[in-house]
């Protein structure tokens, strides 16, 4: 009888009900099994989108700024973009690109709108030469200030102890403070990557400026010379008509043949 009932498939005890979680568990602990109570769902809160990913925040920290808004991934984009990353580079390769685009400039733009806006006499090697390589100094000083403003912006944000975010648009903006690990971490990143750069870009400006100063100097002085000379030759050329005598013109030429005469004044 033992044996037929321990090899028997069947339970000894009906499966109980499932009961609900309001129903108090107290007055079933006597009972040899445990109460099975329905599985609540889980509903996701976070939105399926694309964006999903600026929801996101920084693992191992309660930092509600979304990934792409961190400041040190903001450095890291900046250093990897187009334009930003030259400043962070080599010096000679810097110094190189930025030479490169004032050469293109200068000739692909500078120096055809100088050719086209010259007009007859005004057709000077010298002065084509001068607003070709101001041309190219203007464009290469934007492109030095631009870079400046961009990395001056992630160096604030780095080196500052809040940041300043936006969960969905420009009308919910949040500020957090840095714990003090992301402050130090920041910090580090800001004095010791961003201000050389910072460094490298002003005097990249200044040392241009002084330059496009010294060449618009140039170009306005040779042009204010070249308009003197032009004005003295015709002057000279309006005195002097051919085939036409003027006693003015005699006098001013040959003053030994007009000593005898009472107009000229003796000195």
């Amino acid at each position: 009888m033992a044996k037929s009932l321990f090899l028997s498939p069947k339970p000894l005890h009906p499966p109980l009900p499932l009961l609900p979680s309001s129903t108090p568990t107290h007055h079933f602990s006597h009972l040899p099994f445990p109460i099975q109570h329905p599985r609540k769902s889980c509903i996701s809160l976070t939105p399926k989108s694309s964006n999903s990913r600026n929801w996101r925040t920084e693992p191992g920290t309660e930092c509600p700024v979304p990934l792409d808004q961190l400041p040190i991934n903001e450095y890291q984009n900046l250093s990897d973009s187009f334009l930003f990353s030259w400043a962070s580079g080599d010096l000679i390769e810097y110094s190189s690109r930025l030479f490169a685009t004032g050469l293109s400039f200068g000739l692909l733009v500078g120096l055809p709108v100088s050719w086209f806006g010259s007009v007859g006499s005004d057709h000077d090697s010298m002065k084509l030469l001068l607003g070709s390589v101001s041309s190219g100094l203007f464009a290469v000083t934007l492109a030095v200030v631009r870079m400046y403003l961009g990395w001056a912006y992630v160096g604030n944000r780095l080196l500052s102890a809040t940041v300043e975010y936006e969960e969905t648009g420009w009308y919910d903006g949040q500020i957090w403070v840095k714990t003090a690990e992301v402050l130090a971490r920041d910090r580090l990143l800001g004095s010791f990557q961003v201000k050389p750069v910072l460094g490298r870009l002003k005097n990249s400006l200044v040392a241009l400026a002084v330059s496009l100063f010294v060449c618009i100097a140039l170009l306005i002085d040779y042009e204010g010379s070249h308009e003197d000379a032009l004005s003295s030759s015709t002057a000279t050329e309006d005195r002097v008509i051919g085939g036409v005598y003027n006693d003015e013109s005699a006098r001013s030429f040959e003053p030994d043949a007009f000593c005898g005469d009472s107009g000229l004044v003796a000195e």
